[in-house]
């Protein structure tokens, strides 16, 4: 699941997949289940509005790691 995000086009942070999801052109978001309620939760309900999918169950750390990325990321997405 998260090696989807080493093999597409992804967006990586809260600003910038709310940016896409409202967009439509996010096609599956990923949350960590670790991130702050306050920068999730929006986003999550976004795409509960547009219908897109979303993953969760992994960390920060786990979420960055797989966008390669030296930090934690609280949302990813790969875009469509």
């Amino acid at each position: 699941m998260l090696t989807e995000l080493s093999t597409n086009e992804i967006v990586v942070g809260a600003k910038q997949v709310k940016r896409a999801v409202e967009a439509g052109t996010a096609r599956r978001v990923f949350l960590a289940s670790d991130a702050d309620p306050r920068v999730v939760d929006p986003i999550a309900a976004a795409c509960g509005e547009k219908g897109l999918p979303t993953e969760t169950g992994f960390s920060m750390k786990e979420l960055g790691k797989a966008c390669q990325i030296a930090v934690g990321a609280a949302v990813a997405a790969i875009l469509a």
